[in-house]
């Protein structure tokens, strides 16, 4: 056997070990979701409340993204997802101390901030995993050119289908258990998955120079500052009317949670789904980027007009207005899974290979405050004007997204020589 094809399989093992791992995490940080939604709709809390819950949870992201990816340059994959995996227990624990005598406000700020806490795990989980998807695939060049764009939907599209599936599992242990049980066994079930990170993940994975300056670390290049920025308009027209317009929407037409809840649990893992496939979808090219750029500009068009179509059909008050609110849902997260899956490719091919990491953290970054920014304006939003108001927040962050993208570049960034 050749040493690139011995490089190829190891690559390949290293690329399934850390999805695997990520899929454990996945599932039950969807749990997590619907284990606090649930708990505290039933204890009578209003949808802003249930959206301030996790507010902290997207904060937390923008630094923990830009710190991860600086300690996983720094000191390697395998801990990063070692230190992800151990936050994300021990917010867990927090939550399961949680105490019924409690009065509401210290009850909620106590959730806020193990729900801050596991928003850390998260993003110090996904960069490190999203970081070693460009170091396998450049190991794997053997495979084909095309190896970094299948391996980054597919990662990304079963990550969303397992959080899907996490949503199910959370109903399912609080119905079974209960909350304080339900996430000791979910805090149980990730000690398992760091004891095969720690048995199976290479210890010096994706350990290189860091930056050793702040101003170094957030010297990007444009098209990394570009993608970045679209990325936060993209991510905050997602969750200004999916986090709190659509459910309490359809809950006010005569839905009932368990309705609504199966319903974003479908949603989310057909949204997956398609993430996967991304890659037939979008033509290839050679380069990598001369068909892929245009590519994101013309998806990013088109899910502008799904909100914009949706806000017309709330203002005329057409006929099962919640059946429209679903098709169009359908639409624009089969438009939004192809865009999130193009630029989830996209970073990975502006990356550097030396500081793949903190590129990745970077990125995350914008993509938490993006998620922050739609969590805040999808509660205050819908408060002000209802779902009209939360759709017309995402048409104009759409368009915004639209007109950044216009300006990423159909070539690779000439990479700095690294002293």
């Amino acid at each position: 056997m050749t040493t690139s094809h011995t490089a190829g399989a190891s690559a390949t093992r290293n690329y399934a070990i850390v999805t695997a791992a990520y899929w454990g995490f996945t599932l039950t940080d969807g749990a997590l979701r619907m284990l606090v939604l649930l708990h505290f709709y039933r204890l009578g809390y209003s949808p802003f409340t249930l959206a301030f819950l996790f507010l902290l949870y997207e904060a937390a992201g923008v630094l923990a993204n830009l710190i991860g990816g600086w300690l996983a340059t720094r000191y390697g994959i395998q801990r990063m997802l070692t230190v992800g995996l151990l936050t994300q227990i021990a917010g867990f624990t927090l939550l399961s101390m949680l105490d019924p005598a409690w009065t509401a406000v210290m009850s909620v700020a106590w959730v806020v901030g193990a729900q801050g806490i596991c928003g850390v795990a998260k993003d110090l989980t996904k960069t490190a995993s999203k970081s070693a998807i460009k170091i396998t695939a450049d190991q794997a060049k053997n495979q084909g050119a095309g190896q970094l764009f299948k391996w980054v939907a597919w990662f990304t599209g079963s990550k969303n289908a397992m959080k899907g599936f996490g949503f199910f599992l959370g109903g399912l242990l609080l119905d079974a258990l209960g909350f304080q049980h339900a996430l000791w066994a979910m805090a149980g079930l990730l000690a398992l998955v760091l004891a095969g990170v720690l048995r199976f993940v290479p210890p010096l994975m994706g350990k290189s120079r860091a930056s050793k300056s702040a101003k170094e670390l957030f010297a990007k290049n444009r098209a990394i500052n570009l993608l970045a920025a679209a990325r936060v308009a993209l991510f905050g027209a997602r969750d200004v009317w999916f986090v709190v317009g659509v459910p309490v929407f359809l809950y006010s037409v005569g839905w009932t949670f368990t309705m609504v809840g199966g319903f974003l649990a479908t949603w989310t893992i057909g949204y997956g789904l398609v993430q996967a496939l991304a890659p037939q979808l979008v033509r290839r090219s050679v380069d990598g980027l001369t068909s892929e750029v245009p590519a994101a500009r013309m998806w990013s068009a088109l899910l502008a007009i799904v909100p914009v179509a949706l806000a017309v059909a709330v203002v005329l008050q057409l006929p099962n207005l919640e059946w429209v609110v679903v098709g169009g849902l359908g639409v624009f997260g089969f438009a939004f899974a192809v865009n999130s899956s193009v630029h989830s490719y996209l970073i990975l091919a502006y990356a550097g290979s030396e500081k793949a990491a903190e590129d990745v953290g970077f990125y995350y970054a914008a993509n938490a405050l993006g998620r922050f920014l739609g969590t805040l304006l999808s509660g205050l939003l819908y408060q002000w004007g209802g779902l009209l108001w939360a759709l017309i927040g995402s048409a104009l962050m759409l368009i915004t997204c639209w007109l950044i993208t216009l300006a990423l570049p159909t070539a690779r960034p000439q990479q700095q020589v690294v002293a």
